[in-house]
Protein backbone atom coordinates (compact mmCIF):
# COMPACT_ATOMS: atom_id res chain seq x y z
CA UNK A 1 0.00 0.00 0.00
CA UNK A 2 0.65 3.40 -0.80
CA UNK A 3 0.33 6.56 1.46
CA UNK A 4 -2.72 8.38 0.37
CA UNK A 5 -3.28 12.16 -1.19
CA UNK A 6 -2.56 10.47 -4.53
CA UNK A 7 -4.28 13.61 -6.22
CA UNK A 8 -0.83 15.35 -4.93
CA UNK A 9 -2.77 18.01 -2.76
CA UNK A 10 0.04 20.40 -1.48
CA UNK A 11 -2.39 23.24 0.49
CA UNK A 12 -5.75 23.62 2.04
CA UNK A 13 -7.52 26.86 2.70
CA UNK A 14 -8.47 27.86 6.46
CA UNK A 15 -12.02 29.75 5.83
CA UNK A 16 -11.57 30.49 9.52
CA UNK A 17 -13.88 32.09 11.64
CA UNK A 18 -15.82 34.76 9.17
CA UNK A 19 -14.55 35.92 5.32
CA UNK A 20 -16.31 38.97 6.32
CA UNK A 21 -12.82 41.20 4.93
CA UNK A 22 -14.34 44.10 8.03
CA UNK A 23 -13.91 41.67 10.25
CA UNK A 24 -10.70 40.81 9.94
CA UNK A 25 -8.87 43.06 11.94
CA UNK A 26 -10.68 42.96 15.22
CA UNK A 27 -10.93 39.11 15.05
CA UNK A 28 -6.93 39.71 14.76
CA UNK A 29 -6.56 41.97 17.70
CA UNK A 30 -9.00 39.56 19.82
CA UNK A 31 -7.04 36.32 18.85
CA UNK A 32 -3.72 38.52 19.54
CA UNK A 33 -4.63 39.89 22.75
CA UNK A 34 -5.89 36.38 23.93
CA UNK A 35 -2.64 34.78 22.88
CA UNK A 36 -0.56 37.42 24.31
CA UNK A 37 -2.46 36.97 27.74
CA UNK A 38 -1.98 33.04 26.99
CA UNK A 39 1.12 33.05 26.96
CA UNK A 40 2.01 36.13 29.59
CA UNK A 41 0.07 34.48 32.35
CA UNK A 42 0.79 30.71 31.87
CA UNK A 43 4.60 31.68 31.56
CA UNK A 44 3.81 33.89 35.12
CA UNK A 45 2.72 31.01 36.73
CA UNK A 46 5.56 28.89 35.25
CA UNK A 47 7.86 31.21 36.77
CA UNK A 48 6.42 31.03 40.09
CA UNK A 49 6.35 27.78 40.89
CA UNK A 50 10.16 27.43 39.84
CA UNK A 51 11.72 30.46 41.59
CA UNK A 52 9.21 29.91 45.12
CA UNK A 53 10.56 26.48 46.87
CA UNK A 54 7.19 26.83 48.93
CA UNK A 55 5.74 25.69 45.52
CA UNK A 56 7.65 23.01 44.62
CA UNK A 57 4.93 20.56 46.06
CA UNK A 58 3.35 17.83 43.75
CA UNK A 59 0.05 19.96 43.47
CA UNK A 60 2.60 22.84 41.57
CA UNK A 61 4.68 20.60 40.06
CA UNK A 62 1.90 19.39 37.83
CA UNK A 63 0.23 23.18 37.60
CA UNK A 64 3.38 24.47 36.31
CA UNK A 65 3.21 21.39 33.59
CA UNK A 66 -0.26 22.00 32.45
CA UNK A 67 0.48 25.62 31.96
CA UNK A 68 3.69 24.35 29.46
CA UNK A 69 1.25 22.33 27.95
CA UNK A 70 -1.27 25.17 27.98
CA UNK A 71 1.37 27.62 26.06
CA UNK A 72 2.31 25.04 23.77
CA UNK A 73 -1.33 23.97 22.99
CA UNK A 74 -2.52 27.92 22.13
CA UNK A 75 0.64 28.40 19.96
CA UNK A 76 -0.12 25.53 18.19
CA UNK A 77 -3.18 27.06 16.69
CA UNK A 78 -3.45 31.09 17.01
CA UNK A 79 -0.06 31.66 15.83
CA UNK A 80 -1.02 30.64 11.73
CA UNK A 81 -4.17 32.19 12.21
CA UNK A 82 -2.60 35.20 13.25
CA UNK A 83 -0.32 34.87 10.27
CA UNK A 84 -2.75 34.40 7.45
CA UNK A 85 -4.86 37.14 8.71
CA UNK A 86 -2.25 39.85 8.37
CA UNK A 87 -0.84 38.24 5.25
CA UNK A 88 -4.31 38.27 4.00
CA UNK A 89 -4.00 35.08 2.77
CA UNK A 90 -5.76 31.63 3.63
CA UNK A 91 -2.97 29.02 2.59
CA UNK A 92 -1.38 26.09 4.88
CA UNK A 93 0.51 23.50 3.40
CA UNK A 94 -0.13 19.90 3.64
CA UNK A 95 2.93 19.48 5.76
CA UNK A 96 1.32 22.38 7.93
CA UNK A 97 -2.01 20.79 8.20
CA UNK A 98 -0.77 17.78 9.49
CA UNK A 99 1.89 19.19 11.98
CA UNK A 100 -0.88 20.91 13.29
CA UNK A 101 -2.91 17.76 13.76
CA UNK A 102 0.40 16.53 15.50
CA UNK A 103 0.94 18.67 18.19
CA UNK A 104 -2.93 19.33 18.39
CA UNK A 105 -3.48 15.69 19.41
CA UNK A 106 -0.52 15.56 21.48
CA UNK A 107 -1.08 18.72 23.63
CA UNK A 108 -5.11 18.44 23.67
CA UNK A 109 -4.46 14.56 25.21
CA UNK A 110 -1.54 16.19 27.85
CA UNK A 111 -4.72 18.58 29.19
CA UNK A 112 -6.82 15.74 30.02
CA UNK A 113 -4.15 13.23 31.36
CA UNK A 114 -2.51 16.02 33.39
CA UNK A 115 -5.98 17.13 34.87
CA UNK A 116 -6.38 14.12 35.23
CA UNK A 117 -3.17 13.57 37.67
CA UNK A 118 -3.82 16.72 39.34
CA UNK A 119 -7.29 15.04 40.55
CA UNK A 120 -5.46 12.48 41.82
CA UNK A 121 -3.14 14.58 43.50
CA UNK A 122 -6.11 16.17 45.24
CA UNK A 123 -7.56 13.03 46.01
CA UNK A 124 -4.53 11.63 48.07
CA UNK A 125 -4.22 15.08 49.51
CA UNK A 126 -8.12 15.26 51.04
CA UNK A 127 -8.68 11.57 51.47
CA UNK A 128 -4.90 10.24 52.70
CA UNK A 129 -3.51 13.43 54.04
CA UNK A 130 -1.13 11.45 56.31
CA UNK A 131 0.44 9.87 53.80
CA UNK A 132 0.14 12.46 50.96
CA UNK A 133 4.02 12.75 50.92
CA UNK A 134 4.78 9.39 50.84
CA UNK A 135 2.62 8.86 47.96
CA UNK A 136 3.11 11.72 46.36
CA UNK A 137 6.72 11.78 46.34
CA UNK A 138 8.69 13.41 43.52
CA UNK A 139 9.19 9.97 41.57
CA UNK A 140 5.70 9.51 41.41
CA UNK A 141 5.17 12.69 40.27
CA UNK A 142 7.73 12.46 37.35
CA UNK A 143 6.76 9.05 36.38
CA UNK A 144 3.07 10.64 36.00
CA UNK A 145 4.19 13.45 33.93
CA UNK A 146 6.11 11.11 31.58
CA UNK A 147 3.29 8.61 31.07
CA UNK A 148 0.89 11.71 30.01
CA UNK A 149 3.49 12.45 27.16
CA UNK A 150 4.37 8.82 26.18
CA UNK A 151 0.74 8.18 26.14
CA UNK A 152 -0.21 11.93 24.38
CA UNK A 153 3.15 11.06 21.71
CA UNK A 154 1.66 7.46 20.89
CA UNK A 155 -1.66 8.63 20.43
CA UNK A 156 -1.22 11.61 17.86
CA UNK A 157 1.52 9.41 16.17
CA UNK A 158 -1.10 6.99 15.31
CA UNK A 159 -3.93 9.99 14.30
CA UNK A 160 -1.60 11.59 11.86
CA UNK A 161 0.38 8.62 10.25
CA UNK A 162 -3.90 7.62 9.65
CA UNK A 163 -4.45 11.04 7.82
CA UNK A 164 -1.04 10.59 6.04
CA UNK A 165 -3.05 7.48 4.07
CA UNK A 166 -6.21 9.79 3.57
CA UNK A 167 -6.55 10.95 -0.31
CA UNK A 168 -7.77 14.63 -1.34
CA UNK A 169 -9.80 15.22 -4.24
CA UNK A 170 -10.24 18.87 -5.13
CA UNK A 171 -12.14 20.08 -1.67
CA UNK A 172 -9.45 21.73 -0.12
CA UNK A 173 -11.30 24.10 2.22
CA UNK A 174 -11.79 23.55 5.54
CA UNK A 175 -14.31 25.91 7.59
CA UNK A 176 -12.26 25.83 10.20
CA UNK A 177 -9.37 28.08 12.17
CA UNK A 178 -7.06 25.59 11.83
CA UNK A 179 -6.57 21.78 10.88
CA UNK A 180 -9.08 19.95 13.22
CA UNK A 181 -9.13 16.52 13.08
CA UNK A 182 -12.60 15.49 12.37
CA UNK A 183 -12.67 18.52 9.37
CA UNK A 184 -9.72 16.68 7.56
CA UNK A 185 -11.15 13.40 7.58
CA UNK A 186 -14.81 14.57 6.31
CA UNK A 187 -12.63 16.61 3.91
CA UNK A 188 -11.27 13.10 2.80
CA UNK A 189 -12.76 11.50 -0.56
CA UNK A 190 -11.08 7.95 0.21
CA UNK A 191 -12.67 5.60 2.76
CA UNK A 192 -12.33 6.96 6.06
CA UNK A 193 -14.19 4.11 8.27
CA UNK A 194 -10.70 3.11 9.78
CA UNK A 195 -10.11 7.04 10.67
CA UNK A 196 -13.38 7.34 12.13
CA UNK A 197 -13.25 4.19 14.16
CA UNK A 198 -9.17 4.89 15.82
CA UNK A 199 -11.06 8.74 16.70
CA UNK A 200 -14.24 7.77 18.25
CA UNK A 201 -12.34 4.83 20.32
CA UNK A 202 -9.62 7.16 21.22
CA UNK A 203 -11.86 10.08 22.29
CA UNK A 204 -13.74 7.35 24.17
CA UNK A 205 -10.39 5.34 25.81
CA UNK A 206 -8.57 8.44 26.30
CA UNK A 207 -10.87 11.29 27.26
CA UNK A 208 -13.56 9.23 28.81
CA UNK A 209 -11.63 7.26 30.49
CA UNK A 210 -9.87 10.35 32.57
CA UNK A 211 -13.26 11.96 32.93
CA UNK A 212 -14.95 8.64 34.36
CA UNK A 213 -11.72 8.63 36.29
CA UNK A 214 -12.12 12.19 37.62
CA UNK A 215 -15.16 11.65 38.61
CA UNK A 216 -14.64 8.50 40.83
CA UNK A 217 -11.75 10.80 43.09
CA UNK A 218 -14.27 13.67 43.14
CA UNK A 219 -17.00 11.47 44.78
CA UNK A 220 -14.32 10.05 46.82
CA UNK A 221 -13.11 13.73 48.23
CA UNK A 222 -17.16 14.77 48.70
CA UNK A 223 -17.22 11.91 51.00
CA UNK A 224 -14.36 12.67 53.30
CA UNK A 225 -15.19 16.35 52.90
CA UNK A 226 -18.57 15.79 54.45
CA UNK A 227 -17.10 13.49 57.21
CA UNK A 228 -14.85 16.79 58.16
CA UNK A 229 -16.89 18.21 61.13
CA UNK A 230 -15.63 21.55 61.65
CA UNK A 231 -17.34 24.39 58.91
CA UNK A 232 -13.75 25.60 58.44
CA UNK A 233 -12.43 22.75 57.99
CA UNK A 234 -14.58 21.68 54.95
CA UNK A 235 -14.02 24.63 53.26
CA UNK A 236 -10.62 24.97 53.10
CA UNK A 237 -10.73 20.93 52.34
CA UNK A 238 -13.13 22.45 49.30
CA UNK A 239 -11.20 25.08 48.35
CA UNK A 240 -8.03 23.15 47.24
CA UNK A 241 -9.97 21.62 44.52
CA UNK A 242 -12.35 24.42 43.44
CA UNK A 243 -10.44 25.58 41.05
CA UNK A 244 -8.91 22.49 39.55
CA UNK A 245 -12.41 21.66 39.34
CA UNK A 246 -13.29 25.02 37.57
CA UNK A 247 -11.15 24.14 35.15
CA UNK A 248 -11.86 20.77 34.69
CA UNK A 249 -15.77 21.54 33.79
CA UNK A 250 -14.38 24.08 31.53
CA UNK A 251 -12.30 22.26 29.48
CA UNK A 252 -14.85 19.33 29.22
CA UNK A 253 -18.13 20.81 28.56
CA UNK A 254 -16.78 23.35 25.89
CA UNK A 255 -14.71 20.49 24.20
CA UNK A 256 -17.94 18.14 24.74
CA UNK A 257 -20.25 20.85 23.22
CA UNK A 258 -17.82 21.00 20.47
CA UNK A 259 -18.22 17.61 18.86
CA UNK A 260 -21.47 17.41 19.70
CA UNK A 261 -22.60 20.38 17.62
CA UNK A 262 -19.52 19.39 14.97
CA UNK A 263 -21.53 15.51 14.08
CA UNK A 264 -24.06 17.75 11.90
CA UNK A 265 -22.38 18.85 8.94
CA UNK A 266 -24.79 22.28 8.39
CA UNK A 267 -23.13 23.08 11.85
CA UNK A 268 -19.16 23.43 10.54
CA UNK A 269 -18.75 27.30 11.07
CA UNK A 270 -20.27 26.92 14.38
CA UNK A 271 -18.69 24.19 15.55
CA UNK A 272 -14.93 26.29 14.82
CA UNK A 273 -16.81 29.81 16.73
CA UNK A 274 -17.30 27.37 19.88
CA UNK A 275 -14.22 25.59 19.11
CA UNK A 276 -12.44 28.81 20.41
CA UNK A 277 -13.51 27.93 23.72
CA UNK A 278 -11.39 25.28 24.48
CA UNK A 279 -8.54 25.96 22.27
CA UNK A 280 -8.35 29.54 23.49
CA UNK A 281 -10.32 30.62 26.34
CA UNK A 282 -9.96 28.05 28.62
CA UNK A 283 -5.93 27.85 28.53
CA UNK A 284 -6.46 32.11 28.78
CA UNK A 285 -8.32 31.40 31.93
CA UNK A 286 -6.36 28.85 33.38
CA UNK A 287 -3.64 30.72 35.26
CA UNK A 288 -6.47 33.68 36.38
CA UNK A 289 -8.91 30.51 37.82
CA UNK A 290 -5.47 29.11 39.72
CA UNK A 291 -3.62 32.34 40.61
CA UNK A 292 -7.27 34.55 42.28
CA UNK A 293 -8.34 32.59 44.68
CA UNK A 294 -5.07 31.06 45.65
CA UNK A 295 -2.72 33.06 48.21
CA UNK A 296 0.22 30.65 47.56
CA UNK A 297 0.59 31.63 43.83
CA UNK A 298 -0.73 35.28 44.48
CA UNK A 299 2.43 35.49 47.51
CA UNK A 300 5.02 33.70 44.97
CA UNK A 301 4.08 36.39 42.14
CA UNK A 302 4.10 39.32 44.34
CA UNK A 303 7.57 37.91 46.00
CA UNK A 304 8.58 36.98 42.09
CA UNK A 305 7.96 40.28 41.23
CA UNK A 306 9.82 41.87 43.87
CA UNK A 307 12.70 40.41 43.13
CA UNK A 308 12.59 41.16 39.35
CA UNK A 309 12.02 45.25 40.16
CA UNK A 310 15.15 44.25 42.70
CA UNK A 311 17.63 43.30 40.22
CA UNK A 312 16.63 45.74 38.02
CA UNK A 313 17.04 48.69 40.15
CA UNK A 314 20.59 47.31 40.81
CA UNK A 315 20.95 46.62 37.69
CA UNK A 316 20.11 50.52 36.56
CA UNK A 317 22.13 51.23 39.57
Amino acid sequence: MQPGNDTQISEFLLLGLSEEPELQPLIFGLFLSMYLVTVCGNLLIILAVSSDSHLHTPMYFFLANLSFVDICFTSTTIPKMLWNIQVQSKVITYEGCLCQIYFFVLFAGLDIFLLTVMAYDRFVAICHPLHYMVIMNPQLCRLLVLMSWITSILNSLLESLLVLWLSFCTEVEIPHFFCELNQMIHLACSDTFLNNMVMYFVAMLLAGGPFIGILYTYSKIVSSIRGISSAQGKYKAFSTCASHLSVVSLFYCTGLGVYLSSAAPQSSHASAVASVMYTVVTPMLNPFIYSLRNKDIKGALLRFSGMAALKGSIVLG
